[in-house]
């Protein structure tokens, strides 16, 4: 005989219940309706999918563990992507192997406008954030995605603010060049595109 399920798969409210009562099968429920958002998440603060994964994972089961901490009055997407932003921020600080600062070689950078940008697609944005060192990757995710300040972001990261705001200075950079080998048509168009505007 089969167990009758103590939630509704609709109702977000009766799975967290159901997951407080260690429901594996609300468990379930609640990774299939939040596991894209989260990976996606996830994505953005690792270096590769298989880090993202384990992130993904540590984020998950220390949903499970804190949902007694959750305030039923807020959003829970809100609490959730704090849990998982805050999994990825430990993973960076346990396996950092890099200085805070990293140095970039001499090179000169154009600054590329949203035309260009607006070319690449959100994945061949992300396969470039993730190339970027961690501690590049870190503070661009936090600042640009997430809309974290650099005293917000010296907390998170134990750094400094003025070392915040060089590396994201820094990562910019680095996407700039990056960018400029991996699509030199966009760049090349951009760059002619200038040259004729100064012209006239």
């Amino acid at each position: 005989m089969f167990k009758k399920r103590k939630f509704s798969e609709d109702d977000l409210e009766s799975i967290i219940t159901a997951c407080m009562g260690k429901d594996p099968m609300a468990e379930r429920a609640l990774i299939k309706l939040f596991y894209s958002y989260a990976k996606s998440i996830c994505a953005r603060y690792s270096g590769s999918m298989e880090e993202a994964e384990e992130v993904l994972n540590d984020g998950f089961l220390k949903v499970f563990n804190n949902l007694s901490k959750y305030d039923h009055s807020q959003p829970f997407k809100a609490w959730f992507r704090t849990i998982i932003v805050n999994t990825a921020i430990d993973s960076y600080r346990k396996n950092q192997k890099y200085g805070h600062h990293v140095e970039l070689d001499d090179v000169e950078v154009t600054d590329l406008s949203e035309d260009v940008i607006s070319k690449i697609s959100a994945d061949e944005i992300l396969s470039l954030v993730q190339q970027l060192p961690p501690v590049y990757r870190m503070v661009f995710t936090l600042y640009v995605i997430d809309g974290h300040n650099h005293r917000e972001i010296a907390e998170l990261l134990g750094i400094k603010e003025g070392t915040s705001k060089s590396n994201l200075q820094d990562a910019r950079k680095k996407l700039q060049v990056m960018i400029k080998k991996a699509y030199p048509h966009l760049h090349l168009a951009y760059a002619v595109k200038i040259n004729r505007i100064n012209e006239n």
